[in-house]
C-alpha cells in the first residue's frame, strides 16, 4: 500500500512535466493556450487525473482537449522517462471547472453589491417608526414618581 505523501509527490511532479512538455515538444496547432492547474493520482499510483484550463471560447476548449486526447501516448512516455516509476500512470484529462466557479461567485457576488446599494438608496432618508430612541435614560429616572436613588436602602419596620 502506498502512502499518500509518495502519490502527492508523483501528482506534482506529473503536473510539471505534462506542463513542460506541453510546452516544448507538442506542437499541436488545436492546442490553445492551455495550463495545468492539478494532477491527482490514485493510491495505487495506476492512474493520474490532469486537470487542466484553456483560455477561450468553447471552440477552443474543444480543440484543445482534442489535440490533449491525441497527445496522450506522447506525454505518458514523457511522465514514465522524467518519474522513473515502475509503472508509469495512465493519463486522464479533465477541463477543471475552477474558472466557470469563480465567475459564478463573482455573478453573485455583483448580484449581493446590487441589493446592498439598493437597500442602501431607500433606506436614506428613512426615520424609525416610533420615537428616535425608545430605550429609557437615567435621567429619565430622575423625572419619574417612583423612588429616588438617595432615598434607597434597607427599611427597617
Amino acid at each position: 500500500m502506498t502512502d499518500n505523501a509518495r502519490a502527492r509527490k508523483l501528482a506534482d511532479r506529473i503536473q510539471v512535466v505534462v506542463a513542460e512538455t506541453l510546452d516544448r515538444r507538442i506542437k499541436d496547432p488545436r492546442l490553445g493556450f492551455v495550463t495545468i492547474t492539478d494532477a491527482r493520482v490514485t493510491g495505487d499510483l495506476r492512474e493520474a487525473t490532469v486537470f487542466y484550463t484553456v483560455y477561450g471560447d468553447d471552440e477552443e476548449r474543444a480543440a484543445s482537449a482534442a489535440a490533449l486526447e491525441s497527445a496522450k501516448g506522447v506525454l505518458r512516455s514523457e511522465v514514465g522517462r522524467q518519474t522513473g516509476v515502475r509503472f508509469t500512470p495512465t493519463l486522464a484529462f479533465v477541463p477543471d471547472a475552477l474558472p466557470d466557479n469563480a465567475r459564478t461567485i463573482e455573478d453573485l457576488l455583483d448580484k449581493a453589491r446590487a441589493k446592498d446599494a439598493e437597500v442602501r438608496e431607500v433606506s436614506t432618508g428613512a426615520t424609525y417608526a416610533g420615537d428616535a430612541d425608545p430605550y429609557r435614560k437615567p435621567e429619565d429616572e430622575d423625572e419619574s414618581d417612583g423612588p429616588s436613588e438617595k432615598n434607597e436602602g434597607p427599611t427597617s419596620a
